[in-house]
């Protein structure tokens, strides 16, 4: 069975991953204009997010519009934003959950009580990091297709940005947490061990403290 110093450094890789998810959501460097060719020298970089797209001019000037319009999206931008946002959800979810089943907590109740509610934690934590790796890896594949692609000019080609790569460290953060929070509570319980049905006897009469056995032979003596 983990340690309660074990459990600590699940749950603060699982906070660490929930930060990582919910920034990465916000961020609008999703994809960013790829600096090909003649246009490594260029007066504008453009950068597009779940949320917005932003224009970066040579002149400093930094403007962003947001993507008001739902229906228009492709499908796997709409699935990278429900995704993103349920991922971020049952992150929060799970911490608050596995925060009663910790070892070093005092509410939860009882010992076995709270091995089901930290198995519990760590399964939200571990879906969670499912649903932030399956919108980054559908983006980047969708990005890399693109990009590819020769039909494509390359004024409108881009590169995965840095809000994926922190996407895909979320998603193993909240895996790794949630995977060792649960594998934290499915030890055995030490305890007084049942007797065999055809051996009860002879298991409870060994079970018996040593006072007791010194009480009985001193009254076999009476």
């Amino acid at each position: 069975m983990a340690s309660a110093g074990m459990q600590i450094f699940a749950f603060i890789l699982a906070l660490l991953g929930l930060f990582g998810a919910t920034v990465s959501t916000l961020l609008p460097n999703w994809k960013v204009s790829a600096d090909l060719g003649l246009n490594i020298i260029t007066a504008i970089s453009q950068m597009q997010g779940l949320w917005m797209d932003c224009t970066w001019y040579s002149t400093g000037m930094f403007s962003c519009t947001l993507k008001y319009s739902v229906l228009s999206l492709p499908a796997y931008l709409q699935t990278a934003r429900t995704s993103m946002v349920l991922s971020c959800m049952l992150a929060a979810l799970g911490l608050c959950i596995a925060s009663l089943g910790l070892k070093c907590t005092r509410w939860g109740g009882g010992v076995q009580a709270k091995r089901h509610i930290a198995i519990a934690g760590g399964g939200f934590l571990i879906v969670a990091g499912f649903l932030c790796l399956v919108p980054a890896s559908w983006f980047t594949n969708e990005v890399i297709a693109r990009f590819l692609d020769s039909a494509v000019p390359e004024s409108n080609k881009y590169e995965p940005g840095g809000a994926v790569y922190v996407a895909f460290v979320s998603a193993g953060l909240l895996f790794v947490g949630g995977a060792i929070i649960c594998t934290s509570c499915t030890g055995k319980q030490r305890g007084p061990q049942n007797c065999p049905a055809n051996n009860k006897q002879q298991c409870c009469s060994a079970s018996q403290p040593a006072d007791n056995k010194a009480e009985y032979s001193l009254q076999d003596y009476v």
